[in-house]
């Protein structure tokens, strides 16, 4: 799971990192980082933790060892790169995401939407609806798809040689992922659903074991952080986040650590739901999209 407001400040004291640091690291203004640390600010903002978070990752994976009484983040392989987790993750400037107060002529309040508004809009807008807001999503490039497409049929073919019961689905594919909540629903890329009793014909309606979502320019803020959450506090088993500029994997096992694992595109990366049975390669993978 995520990290607590309390948790960051834990391991910034057992790092013995400053706030001038921290904000240094994540990318946080410094007076941003003293507000939230120093409790003055109310409700902080969910996607300034998770870059206070990542950060405090990132030094732990530079310094190649863990707090003796902190939650080690046995998975974080940060070390295979030449930069540090920060640089990979952080230093991209904010994406700006289209957020509608109103769309189709209906009349609506941003964080106020709901299934019903969802459901009016036009064929041709592809949008999500996360905590009653509508997040546009630009068409994917080629690679986006190309790398969707192949980790769409590895995961279907597994299942098929191992006569499994878990389905697999590629976007677009409606996500209801709680049944009571009526003001999220997500399309992501690649969805594995074990359990077929949450599969409708309008929807998948519950949390799927594993989600796959591949960065583009449009959405990469929404995955990273906002998505992050909602998939682990909903119960999703493994999320993937495949960055096919900077060549890099996170892999999220919500059931075992609130901590990514962190791969390159030179990586086999096993799949947790199957136990570890399975391997994707992304070298491979790789060598087939430059194609």
């Amino acid at each position: 799971m995520a990290m607590t407001l309390q948790d960051i400040k834990e391991l910034k004291k057992q790092l013995g990192l400053t706030n001038a640091q921290l904000a240094h690291l994540s990318g946080v203004p410094l007076s941003t980082v003293q507000k939230v640390l120093g409790n003055t600010t109310a409700a902080p903002r969910l996607t300034t933790l998770r870059r206070l978070e990542e950060a405090l990752i990132g030094e732990l994976g530079d310094t190649g060892s863990f707090p003796a009484d902190s939650t080690s983040p046995s998975a974080v392989q940060a070390s295979v790169f030449d930069r540090s987790y920060e640089d990979i993750l952080l230093r991209d400037p904010p994406v700006p995401y289209h957020t509608d107060s109103s769309s189709n002529g209906m009349h609506t309040v941003n964080g106020k939407h709901t299934l019903k508004d969802y459901y009016a809009l036009p064929e041709e807008r592809r949008a999500e609806l996360i905590d009653g807001t509508f997040y546009d999503m630009a068409a994917p490039d080629g690679i986006h798809q190309e790398i969707l497409l192949i980790l769409g049929s590895l995961f279907r073919e597994y299942i098929r040689k191992n006569k499994g019961g878990c389905k697999v689905y590629v976007a677009p594919r409606d996500v209801q992922l709680d049944p009571n909540d009526d003001r999220t629903i997500v399309q992501p890329d690649v969805l594995v659903v074990c359990d077929r009793s949450k599969i409708t014909d309008r929807c998948i309606l519950g949390a799927p074991d594993l989600i796959v979502e591949i960065l583009s320019p449009s959405t990469r803020e929404t995955d990273l952080h906002i998505k992050a959450s909602k998939y682990a506090n909903a119960g999703v088993r493994e999320y993937w986040i495949v960055d096919p500029q900077k060549k890099i994997i996170l892999v999220y096992r919500f059931t075992e650590s609130r901590f990514p694992a962190c791969f390159s595109f030179a990586d086999s990366i096993t799949v947790g739901i199957w136990e570890d049975n399975m391997q994707i390669d992304f070298k491979q993978i790789s060598e087939e999209i430059a194609d």
